[in-house]
Formats: structure tokens, sequence, C-alpha cells
């Protein structure tokens, strides 16, 4: 593992722990988890059996947390910044330093192609 991939597995889990705190601080992080069922989902962000948060919480948070304790390849590309913007837009919630966290996980991912 390069110095540059080492720093983004810290830069990223930094940004995951943030991102999870700042659910927390939303009011929007829940203690019962989707149905088993909900995880069989096919579809991107599980759209169609979860809502993105519980997507978040239950499935990009952990997943992210495993593949950088591995040390696995993580993914080039995210995306997920322009779905939460869609999804809280009528929310009424102060989201920019969410959408600021989840920018950032974007542009590290996508940072993570150009190496």
């Amino acid at each position: 593992m390069t110095n540059t991939t080492s720093q983004q597995y810290v830069q990223i889990k930094q940004l995951l722990i943030d991102l999870e705190n700042e659910l927390m601080s939303l009011a929007v992080w829940s203690e019962t988890p989707p149905s088993p069922e909900a995880f069989l989902s096919q579809q991107p962000f599980a759209y169609d059996t979860m809502t993105l948060v519980e997507w978040i919480q239950y499935i990009f948070i952990p997943k992210m947390s495993e593949l950088i304790e591995m040390e696995g390849p993580l993914p080039s590309r995210c995306g997920i910044s322009p779905m939460a913007e869609e999804y809280f837009k009528q929310s009424g919630l102060d989201i920019s330093r969410l959408m600021g966290l989840l920018a950032s996980i974007d542009q590290e991912l996508g940072g993570l192609a150009e190496n």
C-alpha cells in the first residue's frame, strides 16, 4: 500500500465517522435495522427496500469501514451526494454539514481512480 493510499484510507475513515455523527445529530440515525429481506435488494442504494439514511447506516458505512480495515480496494466512484440532496430536499433539516461530508466522500473516492 502506498503512502497516498494509506492517507486516503485515513481520510475516508474520518469522513465516515463524521458522517455517522452528523446523521445522529440530525436525529435521522436509526436504532432499528431494516428487515433482513431489505438487505437483499439488487437496486442502487437499495432504494426499493430502504431509505437512503438506512442504506448509508446499514450498508455504506459498514462496507466502507470493512474495506478500509482490510485495506481492500475502494470504489473509484460514489455519487452519494446528489442522491442525498434529493432525499433531504423537503426535510426541513439543516443538511449543509451533511452535504459537505458526502461531497468530500464522493471527491475522495473519485480521487482514488486518479492514483
